[in-house]
């Protein structure tokens, strides 16, 4: 699906990509940076599809999404110093 098209989809779920990427766990720059690619995955396309077809015939995915509960992802390069990429074990010893 393209990005534009993906896009669609959202607005026809009454959805903007920082809910939508809020409702799938993910941060909303990872979505939005799908727009440089032209194209959106292929399981972020289908919950997008399916939450406008959802909308469309007014059922409430909120309670389908709170089922899941999706976690949210942490940013990438969130490492703490001397931690490699936010590792909860011991310091690497490394100093800046």
């Amino acid at each position: 699906m393209t990005y534009d098209n993906f896009l669609a989809e959202l607005n026809s779920a009454g959805l903007s990509v920082k809910r939508f990427a809020d409702l799938v766990g993910m941060q909303p720059n990872s979505v939005s940076n799908y727009k440089k690619r032209g194209e959106v995955p292929v399981h972020l396309a289908l919950i997008a599809s399916l939450l406008a077809e959802m909308s469309t015939h007014r059922i409430d995915y909120e309670p389908v999404i709170a089922r899941v509960q999706p976690v949210k992802k942490r940013p990438r390069g969130a490492a703490g110093g001397g931690r490699f990429a936010g590792d909860k074990q011991t310091s690497l010893g490394f100093h800046q």
